[in-house]
Protein backbone atom coordinates (compact mmCIF):
# COMPACT_ATOMS: atom_id res chain seq x y z
CA UNK A 1 0.00 0.00 0.00
CA UNK A 2 1.46 3.65 -0.57
CA UNK A 3 2.51 5.71 2.21
CA UNK A 4 -0.05 8.82 2.17
CA UNK A 5 1.75 11.78 3.80
CA UNK A 6 -0.03 14.65 5.84
CA UNK A 7 1.63 16.91 2.80
CA UNK A 8 -0.80 14.87 0.76
CA UNK A 9 -3.33 14.95 2.08
CA UNK A 10 -3.74 19.00 2.40
CA UNK A 11 -2.73 19.35 -1.35
CA UNK A 12 -5.69 17.21 -2.38
CA UNK A 13 -8.32 19.01 0.30
CA UNK A 14 -7.00 22.38 -0.91
CA UNK A 15 -7.89 21.10 -4.58
CA UNK A 16 -11.10 19.88 -4.13
CA UNK A 17 -12.05 21.46 -0.91
CA UNK A 18 -13.13 17.68 0.63
CA UNK A 19 -12.64 16.30 4.56
CA UNK A 20 -9.06 15.69 5.52
CA UNK A 21 -10.23 12.00 6.28
CA UNK A 22 -12.18 12.08 3.15
CA UNK A 23 -8.88 12.41 1.31
CA UNK A 24 -6.97 10.54 3.20
CA UNK A 25 -9.01 7.30 2.44
CA UNK A 26 -9.47 8.76 -1.43
CA UNK A 27 -5.30 9.00 -1.72
CA UNK A 28 -5.64 5.54 -0.34
CA UNK A 29 -8.18 3.88 -2.49
CA UNK A 30 -6.24 5.51 -5.54
CA UNK A 31 -2.49 3.78 -4.64
CA UNK A 32 -1.57 7.62 -3.82
CA UNK A 33 -2.43 8.89 -7.40
CA UNK A 34 -3.91 12.54 -7.13
CA UNK A 35 -5.64 12.69 -10.20
CA UNK A 36 -7.38 9.04 -9.46
CA UNK A 37 -8.45 10.64 -6.19
CA UNK A 38 -9.69 13.57 -7.20
CA UNK A 39 -11.89 11.51 -9.59
CA UNK A 40 -12.60 9.08 -6.61
CA UNK A 41 -13.52 12.01 -4.37
CA UNK A 42 -16.20 13.33 -7.44
CA UNK A 43 -17.63 10.26 -7.79
CA UNK A 44 -18.79 10.05 -4.34
CA UNK A 45 -19.57 13.85 -4.25
CA UNK A 46 -21.90 13.00 -6.47
CA UNK A 47 -23.19 9.90 -5.08
CA UNK A 48 -23.81 11.99 -2.03
CA UNK A 49 -25.25 14.82 -3.93
CA UNK A 50 -27.92 12.46 -5.80
CA UNK A 51 -29.04 11.16 -2.44
CA UNK A 52 -29.63 14.86 -1.53
CA UNK A 53 -31.98 16.21 -4.68
CA UNK A 54 -34.97 15.76 -3.67
CA UNK A 55 -34.69 17.60 0.01
CA UNK A 56 -36.75 20.88 -0.20
CA UNK A 57 -34.23 23.72 -1.32
CA UNK A 58 -36.19 27.46 -0.57
CA UNK A 59 -33.26 29.16 0.85
CA UNK A 60 -30.25 30.54 -0.86
CA UNK A 61 -28.75 33.70 -2.50
CA UNK A 62 -29.54 36.03 -5.51
CA UNK A 63 -26.25 36.87 -6.71
CA UNK A 64 -24.83 39.34 -9.57
CA UNK A 65 -21.76 39.27 -11.81
CA UNK A 66 -20.99 42.73 -13.84
CA UNK A 67 -18.19 41.98 -16.15
CA UNK A 68 -15.10 44.67 -16.88
CA UNK A 69 -16.45 47.67 -18.50
CA UNK A 70 -20.12 47.11 -17.99
CA UNK A 71 -21.62 45.78 -20.76
CA UNK A 72 -22.71 42.15 -19.71
CA UNK A 73 -24.41 41.40 -16.41
CA UNK A 74 -25.79 38.51 -15.24
CA UNK A 75 -28.41 37.59 -12.25
CA UNK A 76 -28.99 34.20 -10.66
CA UNK A 77 -30.84 32.38 -7.96
CA UNK A 78 -29.21 29.31 -6.58
CA UNK A 79 -31.22 27.81 -3.42
CA UNK A 80 -29.80 25.99 -1.02
CA UNK A 81 -31.77 24.30 2.36
CA UNK A 82 -30.96 27.07 5.21
CA UNK A 83 -29.96 30.26 5.71
CA UNK A 84 -26.90 29.11 7.41
CA UNK A 85 -25.39 27.33 4.37
CA UNK A 86 -26.79 30.13 2.68
CA UNK A 87 -24.22 32.81 4.49
CA UNK A 88 -21.13 30.08 3.89
CA UNK A 89 -18.07 32.04 2.27
CA UNK A 90 -17.98 28.58 0.05
CA UNK A 91 -21.59 29.09 -1.08
CA UNK A 92 -21.26 32.96 -1.79
CA UNK A 93 -17.95 31.72 -3.84
CA UNK A 94 -20.37 29.30 -5.69
CA UNK A 95 -23.22 31.54 -7.11
CA UNK A 96 -20.65 34.19 -7.69
CA UNK A 97 -18.60 31.94 -10.26
CA UNK A 98 -21.60 30.52 -11.67
CA UNK A 99 -23.00 34.15 -12.25
CA UNK A 100 -19.53 34.38 -13.99
CA UNK A 101 -20.03 31.28 -16.27
CA UNK A 102 -23.37 32.67 -17.40
CA UNK A 103 -21.85 35.64 -18.64
CA UNK A 104 -19.10 33.81 -20.06
CA UNK A 105 -21.46 31.70 -22.40
CA UNK A 106 -23.55 33.76 -24.92
CA UNK A 107 -25.67 30.86 -26.57
CA UNK A 108 -26.37 29.35 -22.96
CA UNK A 109 -30.79 30.05 -22.34
CA UNK A 110 -31.78 27.48 -19.69
CA UNK A 111 -30.60 25.83 -16.99
CA UNK A 112 -30.98 22.23 -17.33
CA UNK A 113 -31.63 20.11 -20.91
CA UNK A 114 -35.13 18.98 -19.09
CA UNK A 115 -36.45 23.03 -19.21
CA UNK A 116 -35.52 23.40 -22.75
CA UNK A 117 -38.91 23.57 -24.91
CA UNK A 118 -39.97 20.43 -26.90
CA UNK A 119 -40.67 23.11 -29.69
CA UNK A 120 -36.92 23.85 -29.78
CA UNK A 121 -35.82 20.16 -29.99
CA UNK A 122 -38.11 20.00 -33.09
CA UNK A 123 -36.96 23.11 -34.52
CA UNK A 124 -33.52 21.68 -34.12
CA UNK A 125 -34.77 18.45 -35.13
CA UNK A 126 -35.79 20.20 -38.58
CA UNK A 127 -32.86 21.85 -39.07
CA UNK A 128 -30.33 18.89 -38.82
CA UNK A 129 -32.73 16.36 -41.04
CA UNK A 130 -32.70 18.73 -44.07
CA UNK A 131 -28.59 19.20 -43.82
CA UNK A 132 -27.01 18.26 -46.89
CA UNK A 133 -24.41 15.66 -45.32
CA UNK A 134 -27.28 13.11 -44.72
CA UNK A 135 -28.81 13.36 -48.10
CA UNK A 136 -29.04 9.77 -49.38
CA UNK A 137 -28.74 8.13 -46.18
CA UNK A 138 -30.84 5.87 -44.86
CA UNK A 139 -33.88 7.05 -42.97
CA UNK A 140 -32.88 4.79 -39.84
CA UNK A 141 -29.32 5.76 -40.07
CA UNK A 142 -30.29 9.84 -40.49
CA UNK A 143 -32.76 9.42 -37.51
CA UNK A 144 -29.38 8.25 -35.45
CA UNK A 145 -26.91 10.87 -36.76
CA UNK A 146 -29.97 13.75 -35.85
CA UNK A 147 -30.47 12.42 -32.63
CA UNK A 148 -26.98 12.59 -31.60
CA UNK A 149 -26.91 16.15 -33.31
CA UNK A 150 -29.65 17.38 -30.95
CA UNK A 151 -28.43 16.09 -27.94
CA UNK A 152 -25.18 18.06 -28.78
CA UNK A 153 -26.88 20.86 -29.21
CA UNK A 154 -29.59 21.22 -26.70
CA UNK A 155 -26.60 20.43 -24.03
CA UNK A 156 -24.57 23.50 -25.52
CA UNK A 157 -27.97 25.73 -24.76
CA UNK A 158 -27.82 24.26 -20.65
CA UNK A 159 -26.10 26.01 -18.35
CA UNK A 160 -25.62 22.58 -15.95
CA UNK A 161 -23.93 21.07 -19.15
CA UNK A 162 -20.68 23.28 -19.71
CA UNK A 163 -17.52 22.77 -18.80
CA UNK A 164 -16.53 24.95 -15.77
CA UNK A 165 -14.16 28.12 -16.93
CA UNK A 166 -12.51 27.84 -13.85
CA UNK A 167 -11.57 23.43 -14.21
CA UNK A 168 -12.84 22.28 -17.29
CA UNK A 169 -12.24 18.56 -16.43
CA UNK A 170 -15.77 19.51 -15.01
CA UNK A 171 -19.23 20.45 -15.68
CA UNK A 172 -21.36 23.04 -14.20
CA UNK A 173 -23.61 20.03 -13.07
CA UNK A 174 -20.49 18.91 -11.18
CA UNK A 175 -19.06 21.70 -9.36
CA UNK A 176 -22.38 21.97 -7.58
CA UNK A 177 -22.77 18.54 -6.63
CA UNK A 178 -19.09 18.94 -5.06
CA UNK A 179 -20.72 21.72 -3.22
CA UNK A 180 -23.76 19.65 -2.04
CA UNK A 181 -20.88 16.78 -0.73
CA UNK A 182 -19.33 19.59 0.90
CA UNK A 183 -21.24 21.45 2.61
CA UNK A 184 -24.20 19.01 2.78
CA UNK A 185 -27.29 20.14 1.90
CA UNK A 186 -29.19 20.31 -1.64
CA UNK A 187 -28.30 22.87 -3.98
CA UNK A 188 -30.36 23.93 -6.78
CA UNK A 189 -29.48 26.44 -10.19
CA UNK A 190 -33.13 28.09 -10.12
CA UNK A 191 -33.34 30.28 -13.21
CA UNK A 192 -30.63 33.24 -14.33
CA UNK A 193 -30.99 36.30 -16.40
CA UNK A 194 -28.19 37.87 -18.59
CA UNK A 195 -28.24 41.63 -20.12
CA UNK A 196 -25.99 42.53 -22.96
CA UNK A 197 -25.87 46.31 -23.20
CA UNK A 198 -27.72 47.58 -25.96
CA UNK A 199 -29.06 44.07 -26.84
CA UNK A 200 -32.53 44.72 -28.75
CA UNK A 201 -32.04 47.89 -29.86
CA UNK A 202 -31.92 48.88 -33.39
CA UNK A 203 -28.82 50.78 -34.06
CA UNK A 204 -28.69 53.76 -36.58
CA UNK A 205 -25.83 52.03 -39.59
CA UNK A 206 -23.22 55.07 -40.19
CA UNK A 207 -21.04 55.03 -42.87
CA UNK A 208 -17.62 56.20 -40.97
CA UNK A 209 -15.92 57.52 -44.11
CA UNK A 210 -18.52 59.83 -44.96
CA UNK A 211 -18.57 60.94 -40.80
CA UNK A 212 -15.53 61.80 -40.96
CA UNK A 213 -15.99 63.45 -44.20
CA UNK A 214 -18.94 65.86 -42.41
CA UNK A 215 -16.78 66.39 -39.74
CA UNK A 216 -14.10 67.75 -41.65
CA UNK A 217 -16.80 69.82 -43.17
CA UNK A 218 -17.92 71.31 -40.69
CA UNK A 219 -14.31 72.63 -39.53
CA UNK A 220 -13.76 74.30 -42.77
CA UNK A 221 -17.39 76.49 -42.38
Amino acid sequence: MAQISAKDVKELRDKTGAGMMDCKKALSESGGDSEKAIEWLRQKGMASANKKEGRVAAEGLVGSYIHTGGRVGVLIEINCETDFVARREEFQDLVRNIAMQVAACPNVEYVRVEDIPAEIAEKEKSIEMGRDDLAGKPENIREKIVEGRIGKRLKELALLEQPYIRDTNITVDELVKQMVAQLGENIRVRRFVRFVLGEGIEKEESDFAAEVAAQANVGKN
